[in-house]
This record gives structure tokens, C-alpha cells and sequence, in this order.
């Protein structure tokens, strides 16, 4: 891993187009930084960290992209990293919790937060004795991303046609999660809480249109629906010629704050989005943990500042500290 003596900050990423307008405003205001692609990379297992900061922007769903080989190569460099002293913004423990679902669920379940019942799985079979199972259920991968991989199921015996018929449903890591379904009001949709640290960025309300990737990225889910996104995910459900909406969400539950607070604090991460929704029956239940967090700048904006500036700055104040 070459970095440039003197540089202070190093970005780490695998999908540029998420995190370019991050990169325009660093350039802007002249932070000296380097650009690492986890894509196609390098590191010696003598290489000493010469960076004051680095920042994991990895996705768990790169392998979508098929690039299955980021993952794996990230968490190694995060390691090496952190045995070898460099200070890391969601580093290898951060990044090995979101890569997991059944861990999401065992820290939501510590802290005493809703959030749907799952069954980790790795063979169907291993289901079928179980007096737990209810439907209709959502399975979903271990490793998860951009809604990739998610289907709605009314039955075992579909769960198991579905795997005999679609066995790359498995991959990147061959473990499964069949999960409570939670239904809520379509018109209302689903609530993601941004933070940097523990102060609360912005909160959105996104209606799905009974789609899977909700990512808030303009590259992925374009404002207003304006042409297609450039990060279409292969195998995530798309139902309907209505985009994914994102609305500011102004009236956040304090209770609801406090939750994604607790859950981003214990978790020990530096960025989050925190995502939940709320059943008919009155549940807020809290449902995905992301720390690679895309930013809606429109959003943003609708609150009175440029989210990818407000990252700048948080950026800045820890190269201060360092």
C-alpha cells in the first residue's frame, strides 16, 4: 500500500461513483488526501501506515458488483492497519459487523431494540423440525447490500424450491436468514437515521414502491426518478415503474434517536445509517445496520447544508485529534 509521505487522509472505497462528491469537496478545500480502490490492490505485510487517518468506505455488497474479492481483501488491510497502530474510521471490527446480519440482530437483541425475529441457516433442511417458523417470511443473505437477494416467501416448501432453483442465492458466504416479515403502511415507508459519531446527521422517510435497493445514492436511485441508476444490482427485486422515493424526515421520534444512538455507540461506529419501520400494530422495529452510509445531498439540503461538506468536516475534526 504506497501512500505518500505527508498525505493525510487515505479513503478507502470499491465504488467511486458513491463516493465522488465526497472526493470533489475534499479537493475543494484542499485536504491532503489519497483515493485507495479496493477493486484491484496491493498491500505488504511490512508496509507501515504513514497516513494520519483512513477511512473505510467498503461495501458489504461489492460481490453484487462481481467483485467478491473486496471483502476479503478489505478486512485483511483493516487488520494489518490496526496491528500496525493507524487510527481507522470503521475499521475491522465496525466492517465485520456489517457485513453480518445474525450479528445485527444478537446487538439489537442486547440492547433491548425491536427488531425482526431470524433463523440463520445453512441448509433448508435444518428448518424443516424447527416449531418457530412462521410466514409469510423474507429471506435474506448474511452479507447483504443494495437489497440484493431478498425474496418474500409463503412457505418452507417455496424456501426450498427457491434454493434448488437458484442455488447462487448462497454465495458470497453460504449462510442464510429467514426472517419475520414486518408489513407497514406503503405510504409511509421506511424511516434511515444518519449519523456522524453520535450526532444525528438528517433522517429520511423512503416509500419503496415495493422495491429492495433502497440505497440513497443519486448514482443508484437517481432524484425524481431521473433516468437509471449506474449501480443496478443484479437479483434485487423491482416491482412496479415507480422510483424509490426519499423524503427529509424533520419529525423523528425522539425514542427512535435515542435507539439508532445506542445502537451506533455500542456498536463503536464512526458513520451509520440505521434503518426502521413501523407496523401497523405499533411496533418500531429496527431492521439494518450500514456502516458504508451513502448520503442524499437533496436531502440534505432540505435541511439547510450539504451532507458531503458536513463529512468533510467531521473528517477534519479527526485529523485534528490525531
Amino acid at each position: 500500500m504506497s501512500v505518500v509521505p505527508g498525505t493525510d487522509l487515505v479513503v478507502l472505497f470499491e465504488n467511486e461513483e458513491w463516493q465522488q462528491p465526497l472526493f470533489e469537496v475534499l479537493e475543494r478545500r484542499g485536504v491532503s488526501f489519497l483515493k485507495f480502490d479496493l477493486k484491484s490492490a496491493a498491500f505488504g505485510g511490512e508496509d507501515l501506515p504513514n497516513a494520519k487517518l483512513y477511512f473505510n468506505q467498503a461495501s458489504p455488497s461489492a460481490y453484487v458488483r462481481k467483485r467478491p474479492r473486496v471483502v476479503p481483501f478489505t478486512l485483511a488491510l483493516l487488520k494489518n492497519l490496526e496491528i500496525q497502530g493507524a487510527r481507522v474510521l470503521n475499521g475491522y471490527e465496525v466492517f465485520d459487523f456489517e457485513l453480518s446480519k445474525s450479528a445485527q440482530t444478537a446487538k439489537l437483541k442486547e440492547l433491548g431494540i425491536d427488531h425482526p425475529r431470524s433463523i440463520m441457516f445453512n441448509d433448508v433442511e435444518a428448518l424443516a423440525n424447527r416449531d418457530d417458523l412462521s410466514f409469510p417470511g423474507m429471506l435474506k443473505p448474511e452479507q447483504g447490500g443494495s437489497g440484493a437477494r431478498m425474496h418474500k416467501l409463503e412457505s418452507l416448501a417455496e424456501l426450498r424450491e427457491l434454493l434448488a432453483e437458484q442455488p447462487g442465492l448462497w454465495e458470497p458466504d453460504q449462510l442464510l436468514l429467514l426472517q419475520e416479515y414486518l408489513p407497514h403502511d406503503p405510504e409511509v415507508g421506511i424511516v434511515r437515521m444518519e449519523f456522524l459519531g453520535d450526532d444525528l446527521l438528517y433522517a429520511m422517510r423512503v416509500v419503496t414502491h415495493g422495491r429492495y435497493n433502497l440505497c440513497p445514492s443519486e448514482a443508484c436511485n437517481p432524484a425524481e426518478g431521473q433516468g437509471a441508476g449506474v449501480c443496478a444490482v443484479p437479483g434485487a427485486r423491482e416491482e412496479g415503474p415507480e422510483p424509490v422515493e426519499f423524503y427529509p424526515f424533520a419529525e423523528l421520534p425522539p425514542e427512535a434517536l435515542e435507539a439508532g444512538r445506542r445502537i451506533v455507540q455500542s456498536a463503536g461506529m464512526d458513520v451509520a445509517g440505521i434503518e426502521y419501520l413501523e407496523t401497523p400494530d405499533g411496533r418500531r422495529v429496527f431492521y439494518d445496520i450500514n456502516a458504508n452510509s451513502n448520503l442524499r445531498r437533496p436531502i440534505g439540503e432540505a435541511f439547510g447544508f450539504d451532507p458531503f461538506e458536513r463529512v468533510a468536516d467531521f473528517l477534519e475534526q479527526r485529523l485534528a485529534d490525531c
